[in-house]
């Protein structure tokens, strides 16, 4: 039978008691009330309770706050995959630090992060928006990033609970786990962070694991609060929570966004009939009014924590560190890094990604930064006058044409660069207007001071193009819905723009459909761009994969659409062959290529691993034209890389935040160390890795405890191309010894020393790993698996140990039969060393009977 929680299971503290007195004071309507969003991103207040309004945002790679344009700039810190190819949990703690002070700035409470998802297989379109396929690395680097935002009174909420490790048919899919597979891989990381981190929230995902929607499923209560005593609040993921009484008999205390959803009167009705006990209601809002008094939204009440003040200055210095520590250098034939300036007399720097670089992923991670430092202009600063650079996009990978540049957009008034966005009634009448610095336009529930957002029937967007040189411009709109465009006064399309049937609604917002006209404009033209978008719902029920309402319910909330442009430019032939002729007069050509926004999103998963468009070519013919090409790869997940070998080297840089052209030059030029290691197996081909398609809407996790590098040894296991932890420094390291107890009881902890020294000419870091085996073990598991890691650094010929606790949690497996957590007695196999496929060392340790 299910226990029933009541606010006085545990016995009160003061300040439990003042929130029992509180809820006391509240009728069943009031407390309905606060458990369903206020709007897209906020919380009601309640004035009875002293509740001030609370504001929640999206956050893994910076605090949106409650604006998704450029009025609302926010830091961009590096995607979630840089963070934890750093290894460094000291480093994310801070930069959870700078991410609480952004919130605070913005008036927001609650941060939507971190995903701690794992990287089940690479085709994942959020990889980039997780942090590793390894749950103990998952699990430290989680619990970090969520004591830095905490420790400034911000609440994280970790998400997705769970098995949210892909996005084909998410809002529906039923993700078949293994019991094991579940606890000792999906789990952990929240396990870690619920336990250890003390996070403040947890989302609930969208999907359904073993047969019920997580916003319904039994393991919010068994897990979450039975066996793990999570105190805090859990909230759906925004739309997921579909029913009203198996949801609210569930362990869900939050349904979001609002003020539209499932619960409100009905779970009044639902309470008063007495299908769901009030007993759970009260639950609901006590862990509530527990996470507003964490941050301090209740009246008489302080936040548990302030965040430390950050500059503009040392914002930017923690970004730029932060990037270079998460860069994997995976290649380095010849030492060509770093290179030698005093040498240096020019540079070719070519790709699509160089003077364009991505910094972050689209959809929930998507802030709209202050700046971005480009490759090219990163490089063109560090290396100053004395050395020509060259350019050149040698390809044009997208097949999509971009956001208007806000180089080639003027106000209609003449005054400055920008655009005039209007908006109008159906009559016609101008409801409002406002001169934006951008051509990107989200508006969530309202459209700002003023504007009756119920009255306005359109929204007109009002720029002068002018033509940066002579040639055929690509102008149009992206969006759903209906779209109108006028040049210099004459209407060029008219038109409905839909998503095909069965696509993600985020589809929509990531990579809406496109509509554009071509122009013809001599240098310095200018001519006058009208695009006007109706603002209606019209969204086949088939578009959903949830629901049909839940796709009225998202277009009805949000209005988000694009003005496009595409300057004319070379072809792709052209461009390779000039890319070629910059690379053969260069010293050193450094090719920045990647994935773009048509590939790698939230909202759909990837189709291929390959890198879109010509970038492959592009690679080989630059590196055939020149011997020192060093190849940036720009992207948040693993690519194939079928030229690896035949370059001087390569430089994994993820989506590394705003400063990614600063820390890109840092490390090509030895200010600073490449001090990644790979929190994921890169693969050298697509054969065997885990599929994202359900099958009847139904995904079995086939490969069970065998995801990534654990998959070492099996039969189908295919060699990577570089391995889980791999990553080369500026020094070379020789690992001396290990030493561990000879024996340890089951169920605690042990440390483990590993000596190395640093045989290079530079001070360097390495981050020393080790893996624990169980030989002849009953028990089915990986050949072996990362028990524990650590950070050190040394300077040239110092020794140094690494000291390496190993959790008791990292012997342990569950045992299917009694439901519980279990230690095999007997000996297990430890090996250290820098990846999981390059291991000198060994020790054995005996762990006995309990």
């Amino acid at each position: 039978m299910t226990r029933q929680p009541t606010p006085t299971d545990a016995p009160p503290t003061a300040d439990e008691a003042e929130l029992a007195r509180r809820l006391g004071a509240l009728t069943l309507e009031q407390k309905v009330r606060l458990l369903t969003g206020a709007d897209f991103w906020s919380l009601h207040p309640e004035p009875a309770v002293g509740l001030r309004r609370l504001v929640v945002s999206d956050g893994p790679a910076g605090v949106r706050g409650e604006l998704w344009d450029e009025r609302s700039p926010s830091a961009n810190v590096p995607s979630p995959t840089a963070l934890a190819a750093t290894w460094d949990e000291q480093l994310v703690e801070q930069l959870g630090g700078l991410l609480a002070h952004e919130a605070r700035a913005k008036g927001v409470d609650v941060l939507l992060a971190p995903t701690v998802n794992l990287h089940r297989t690479p085709y994942g379109g959020r990889h980039f928006e997780c942090f590793s396929e390894d749950p103990l690395l998952t699990s430290r680097i989680g619990v970090a990033y969520v004591k830095g935002v905490q420790g400034g009174g911000v609440a994280a909420t970790v998400k997705h609970f769970v098995g949210n490790d892909s996005e084909t048919q998410r809002m529906t899919l039923d993700a078949r786990i293994g019991e094991r597979a579940l606890r000792e891989l999906y789990l952990t990381p929240f396990e870690a962070i619920v336990g250890e981190g003390r996070v403040w929230a947890v989302m609930a995902a969208y999907n359904g694991v073993n047969g019920h929607p997580m916003t319904e499923s039994p393991l919010l209560r068994q897990v979450l609060h039975d066996d793990w005593d999570f105190d805090g609040l859990v909230m759906s993921d925004w739309f997921a929570a579909r029913t009203t009484e198996q949801s609210a008999r569930a362990a869900l205390d939050l349904v979001m966004p609002g003020p539209i959803g499932p619960w409100g009167d009905a779970l009044v009705a639902a309470v008063r009939k007495g299908k769901v006990d009030e007993t759970l209601v009260d639950d609901k809002v006590l862990r509530l009014l527990r996470l507003a008094a964490r941050v301090g939204a209740l009246d008489g009440i302080p936040a548990t924590a302030r965040p430390s003040e950050q500059d503009t200055a040392s914002v930017a210095a923690r970004l730029r560190e932060t990037a270079a520590a998460g860069f994997v250098l995976a290649r380095n034939e010849n030492a060509v890094l770093p290179l030698n300036r005093a040498v240096l007399k020019k540079v070719a720097v070519l790709g699509p990604n160089a003077a364009v670089a991505r910094t972050l992923g689209g959809g929930s991670a998507t802030v709209f930064p202050p700046y971005t430092v480009s490759p090219l202009d990163g490089i063109r600063a560090a290396l100053g006058d004395g050395v020509e650079i060259t350019h050149g996009i040698g390809v044009t990978p997208q097949t999509r044409t971009p956001v208007a540049p806000l180089s080639h957009l003027r106000l209609p008034d003449g005054t400055g660069e920008g655009t005039e966005v209007r908006f109008l009634a159906a009559d016609g009448t101008l409801l409002g207007s406002e001169l934006r610095a951008g051509a990107a336009y989200t508006w969530m529930g309202s459209f700002g001071p003023g504007v009756p957002v119920g009255e306005v029937a359109r929204v007109e967007v009002r720029t002068v193009v002018r033509a940066t040189g002579a040639g055929r411009y690509a102008i149009g709109g992206s969006g759903i819905g209906r779209f109108r465009l006028s040049v210099a006064g004459a209407q060029a399309f008219d038109v409905r723009l839909q998503l095909p049937p069965g696509a993600d609604l985020v589809e929509g917002l990531m990579t809406p459909p496109q509509r554009l006209h071509s122009v013809e404009l001599a240098e310095g033209e200018e001519t006058e761009i009208v695009l006007t978008h109706d603002i209606d719902i019209d969204i086949d029920a088939d578009t959903e994969s949830a629901s049909g309402s839940t796709g009225e319910a998202i277009g009805g909330a949000v209005t988000m659409f694009q003005l496009n442009l595409q300057p004319p430019h070379g072809s792709d032939d052209e461009e390779i062959e000039r890319a070629e002729a910059l690379a053969r007069e260069a010293e050193v050509a450094v090719v920045v290529i990647g994935t773009t926004e048509e590939v790698e999103s939230e909202g759909f998963d990837r189709t291929s691993l390959a890198l879109p468009g010509r970038q492959d070519e592009l690679v080989r013919r630059v590196a055939e034209a020149n011997p020192r090409t060093v190849v940036v790869v720009n992207s948040g997940a693993p690519v194939l890389l079928p030229w690896a070998d035949d370059v001087a080297a390569v430089l994994l840089a993820w989506f590394p935040g705003q400063e990614f052209g600063n820390a890109l030059a840092d490390v090509l030029l030895g200010t600073a160390e490449p001090g990644g290691r790979l929190p994921t197996v890169w693969p050298a081909s697509e054969r065997g890795l885990p599929t994202t398609e359900p099958s009847d809407g139904v995904l079995t996790y086939d490969e069970g405890l065998f995801i990534g590098h654990r998959g070492a040894g099996r039969p189908e296991w295919q060699p990577p191309r570089y391995d889980f932890g791999h990553g080369l420094g500026y020094t070379t390291w020789e690992y001396v010894s290990l030493d561990v107890p000879a024996e340890t009881p089951p169920g605690a902890d042990f440390t483990a020393e590993v000596r190395i020294r640093n045989t290079g000419t530079r001070h360097g870091k390495e981050v020393v790993q080790i893996y624990a085996g169980r030989p002849a073990s009953e028990v089915e598991r990986p050949v072996r698996w990362l028990a524990g890691f650590a950070v050190v650094e040394a300077a040239p010929g110092e020794e140094t140990v690494a000291t390496v606790t190993v959790d008791a949690r990292a012997l342990r497996h569950w045992d299917t039969g009694t439901g519980s957590w279990t230690v095999e007695p007997g000996t297990f196999r430890l090996e250290a060393g820098p990846s999981s496929t390059t291991l000198p060392l060994t020790a054995d340790i005996a762990v006995g009977r309990s």
